[in-house]
């Protein structure tokens, strides 16, 4: 059996024309037999898709003739099964709930940390500034229990909507520090930077395309213990994004 070819994207971008695009995409993704999620909302696109190699990379060619959404950067990953048991596109108020309509991540990104750099400064336990660094995990409870950075600050969300009044809480305890947030695919991890710039966080960064792009990035995933959690059948990612075995019980 051919591989199932899995791909992970998203992108803050101002949409206004959302049904024809949701009736376009799904039509498109149809006829091309995929199966997953697409999330649309005026700030932008998340989406997870599975299918047939030829087909994903052509829904893709599609999706990236629109302006909008050229140089889209995707996560892959390959499995011998279909991880989604069906096609949903749909329109949202955020495409991640944060609750807070003043950030605009469409507007501009909290500067970013690539995933070789980071892995350094984990190595040498500061940033190229000298600063101590902090890895925030903006995921929620469970997610992190099946993996995360050594000694990450993890405030047992348990939906990303928690995120600023946890930042409210906690914030004294951050101060004079390089923060990193990250998250699974950089979504979450990017509005969490914006917010923390916001107030008064000014060496705040977000890990540039999560822990997907860290394992890809970095052989063996250094400073990183257990896998990745993913929505979808697959369950977690290890290092090498591939399934991981199962925790669940029978």
């Amino acid at each position: 059996m051919l591989p199932v070819l899995n791909i992970a994207a998203y992108r803050f971008v101002e949409l206004d024309d959302l049904p024809a695009l949701q009736s376009r995409l799904r039509e498109r993704a149809e006829a091309a037999a995929l199966v997953g999620t697409v999330l649309l909302a005026p700030e932008g696109i998340n989406l997870f898709l599975a299918g047939d190699g030829a087909a994903v990379r052509g829904w893709l060619a599609d999706l990236r003739a629109d302006a909008r959404f050229a140089g889209l950067a995707v996560k892959q990953s390959l499995s011998a099964t279909v991880p989604f048991g069906r096609l949903r596109v749909r329109l949202k108020r955020e495409i991640i709930r944060m609750n807070q309509p003043a950030i605009r991540p469409a507007a501009g990104r909290a500067p970013a940390v690539d995933a070789p750099t980071l892995a350094r400064w984990l190595r040498d336990g500061h940033c190229d500034e000298g600063r101590p660094v902090v890895m925030l995990d903006t995921r929620n409870g469970f997610e992190v229990d099946r993996g995360a950075f050594d000694g990450a600050v993890d405030w047992r969300l348990r939906r990303f909507s928690q995120f600023p009044a946890a930042l409210a809480a906690h914030r004294a305890e951050l101060e004079g520090k390089t923060i990193v947030s990250y998250c699974t695919g950089g979504i979450r991890c990017e509005k969490a930077a914006i917010w923390m710039r916001e107030q008064g966080l000014a060496h705040a960064l977000q890990l540039d395309g999560g822990i997907l792009e860290y394992f890809e990035a970095v052989p063996g995933a250094p400073h990183f213990h257990g896998d990745c959690f993913v929505f979808d059948g697959r369950e977690a990612l290890d290092a090498a994004l591939v399934p991981a075995p199962s925790l669940r019980a029978g």
